[in-house]
């Protein structure tokens, strides 16, 4: 049975776990985080070497497997936080596990945005999450977050620290629910909540976490908190000592980097710098896997419909050589329901991952953001639906299909869509 070495210490020593580090943007500001996509002489969380494309992490995952294969854990721990990039990764999630069914899937996450995505998370396979709750108390969480970012809204203080305690609670009752095995990180922070810590322990015992994990802040000179020093060892251990009177203790945690790789207590991730250097420079996109382009079309001649009204695309072959000949209808494959929003599109996203183009008569920013972060480019162009992929072939020019700033959609992540102008 495969186990995760995070948690279970027994196996530390012969289960591994590979970080990848495609989610760079984060949804809050806490005063005790810097993070730095390019460093690499510190080993802390929110630092990687590098920043990876759901394809590139494919790849990147294929070469780490190839030299240390006792790796059984692919997690995503930033270098933000997963779930303010939540197209990257579910992306990256969908390849590893379809590439390699056998490899354990894991988050770590700060618990404000995952709510939307858990039963998602279930169904690509997804086992353990890791959640930060460092206060359960509104008037203590504002002393250790800036602020909190839902969507386009800021939120400072003690409204933001509230916010993102119910978001956290939210989440943990929907992972138990869903089966997941949870565990939650609370950074100790003398002055702020080393007091609180044990607080916290008792709190979310009663939301079924599986594990928790007492942690010492890690100073970082030029942060709010630069100057806090870290508590001791024996501090720390007092702490866990009375934690377990409420929940199991991980006693072994490393503070992994966000491109951490290998054993907990042998980390590779200095050795694999130049590899993972190497497949951040490899193409972004999957293009080498896409061989097909959808069209959203009423009659099958046309390219006559906007993305938002599709209820199903044809996908077409390009074929070899330039004549028409080689270009022809493959299948026609229905699009996700209305209504669910983000998901919507990243799901999408999915249903055409082996499409290098999308063609429309209009489409919603939102969509237009997720399909090209998956790797597939959206264009919007007005014709017959031949002629339009004779032009994306070399030498044609598809710019004379494309069409005017004449459609628009309002909230294009899931609002019925607004149309001005002939379809």
């Amino acid at each position: 049975m495969i186990m995760h070495p995070c948690f279970n210490e027994k196996v530390k020593g012969t289960c591994g776990r590979v970080h990848l580090p495609v989610a760079p943007k984060c949804n809050i500001r806490c005063n005790y985080c810097d993070r730095k996509y390019d460093c690499v002489n510190e080993s802390r969380p929110g630092v990687t070497s590098q920043v990876l494309s759901p394809h590139q992490a494919l790849s990147y995952m294929k070469k780490v497997l190839e030299r240390e294969p006792r790796i059984t854990v692919a997690g995503i721990a930033g270098p933000g936080d997963p779930f303010a990039n939540p197209v990257e990764t579910l992306e990256t999630l969908r390849l590893i596990k379809k590439e390699f069914p056998e490899i354990l899937l894991c988050l770590a996450t700060n618990g404000l945005n995952i709510g939307p995505y858990v039963d998602e998370l279930k169904r690509i396979g997804v086992t353990h999450v890791t959640v930060t709750i460092n206060a359960t108390s509104p008037k203590i969480g504002a002393k250790i977050y800036g602020w909190v970012r839902d969507g386009k809204v800021v939120y400072r203080g003690e409204k933001g620290a509230k916010l993102l305690l119910k978001r956290q609670r939210e989440a943990l009752v929907r992972l138990k629910a869903c089966g997941m095995t949870v565990k939650v990180n609370s950074i100790l922070i003398p002055g702020i909540n080393d007091d609180h810590i044990l607080d916290v322990a008792k709190e979310i015992k009663e939301y079924g976490v599986d594990l928790f994990n007492a942690m010492a802040i890690f100073p970082n000179p030029g942060t709010p908190f630069g100057d806090i020093a870290q508590p001791s060892k024996e501090a720390m251990e007092e702490i866990r000592r009375q934690a377990a009177i409420y929940l199991p203790q991980m006693r072994h945690c490393t503070r992994c980097r966000a491109d951490a790789v290998g054993l907990l207590g042998e980390d590779r991730s200095s050795e694999f710098r130049g590899c993972l250097s190497a497949c951040s420079k490899a193409p972004r996109d999957g293009s080498r896997d896409r061989i097909y382009i959808a069209v959203a079309t009423r009659e099958g001649i046309l390219v006559n419909q906007h993305l938002g009204e599709a209820e199903t695309l044809e996908i077409w072959s390009m074929g070899d050589g330039g004549s028409p000949d080689g270009i022809k209808l493959i299948e026609r494959r229905p699009t996700p329901r209305p209504g669910t929003g983000l998901r919507r599109w990243v799901e999408l996203s999915r249903i055409l991952k082996d499409c290098k183009f999308l063609l429309v008569s209009g489409i919603g920013e939102r969509p237009k953001e997720v399909l090209i972060k998956s790797g597939i480019t959206p264009l919007v162009v007005s014709g017959f639906i031949e002629e339009c992929l004779l032009a994306l072939r070399p030498g044609g020019n598809i710019n004379a299909y494309k069409k005017s700033k004449n459609t628009f959609c309002k909230g294009g992540a899931g609002r019925d869509c607004v149309f001005t102008g002939s379809h």
